[in-house]
């Protein structure tokens, strides 16, 4: 498998289909809070490392210990690492084993970042949002958006692999700016997205209308006269400012917004025709 000075094997098509079953299906299940994902990522990897070092060499069992130190970055993000480790390693075998920790070490955190960001925040709530508003117009095509959202981000985690094996660690400088851009319009686009769900999804109006002689005080009316929506942005500035607070759950937000929505709602000072307080 290996020479006196460097490996001879070159990774196929093969491998690559198996560390990408392995990533999806696999990654996380060795996850502890000592090392997170560092198990995950050797068994990722270690038919391939295998196949690269040769089985019982001094040189795989040293770099198995390499790679079950600690690990943690996204998950949506964690094979272009790969990919770019295993070119190096590919090509200088044991000799690239402080190089790959480098790598390791240097990505990890900022892959974390971004990868999370965009595909466990800023995806879900986009086209949640737009399953969600749907399905409340009883269309039913909002969960095949979703599905496909979903499909489209595990065939992006698939292809990432071969670019980031094929660019090898010219990748990180390459794409630096790109992928910068690509997270400040990701976000800006999700603060849009979460301002149209706030107007869209919250219909909290005030019931409460006193009489002043035979004439109805419409505070609703004169909310809606300074900005439209108010009081439902106020809603969600609450719950934000909720959540900010020590050993606040969003479970326990939740609750609270709740019970406090049915008490107004009782006592006539919010309309009793909302549909959705949260």
């Amino acid at each position: 498998m290996m020479n006196s000075n460097k490996p001879t094997y070159k990774l196929t098509d093969k491998d690559f289909r198996q560390i990408n079953r392995r990533s999806l299906f696999g990654f996380q299940l060795g996850w502890n809070y000592e090392r997170m994902q560092g198990s995950g990522y050797l068994y990722t990897i270690l038919p391939q490392l295998r196949k690269i070092y040769g089985d019982g060499t001094p040189e795989l069992k040293k770099v198995m210990k390499t790679h079950t130190q600690f690990f943690n970055t996204s998950n949506f993000f964690n094979t272009i690492i790969t990919g770019i480790d295993l070119a190096v390693e590919e090509k200088e075998g044991i000799a690239g084993e402080e190089t790959v920790a480098g790598i390791k070490t240097g990505l990890m955190g900022s892959f974390a970042a971004i990868g999370d960001s965009i595909f466990a925040a800023l995806i879900p709530a986009i086209f949640g949002a737009i399953a969600a508003q749907m399905a409340t117009q009883g269309n039913p095509v909002g969960v095949f958006i979703w599905i496909a959202a979903q499909i489209a981000v595990m065939v992006f985690r698939w292809k990432q692999l071969r670019i980031a094996y094929n660019e090898g660690v010219s990748l990180v400088t390459t794409m630096a700016h790109r992928l910068a851009a690509l997270t400040d319009a990701a976000t800006l686009m999700g603060v849009f997205m979460v301002g149209a769900l706030v107007a869209t999804m919250i219909n909290v109006k005030i019931g409460f209308a006193p009489k002043i002689g035979s004439v109805p005080l419409d505070f609703q009316k004169y909310f809606d006269l300074i900005i439209p929506k108010l009081l439902p942005a106020l809603i969600v500035g609450a719950v934000y400012w909720l959540l900010g607070r020590k050993h606040m759950t969003s479970t326990r937000a939740i609750f609270i917004v709740l019970i406090v929505s049915v008490l107004l709602s009782a006592l006539g000072v919010i309309a009793k025709n909302l549909s959705s307080i949260c």
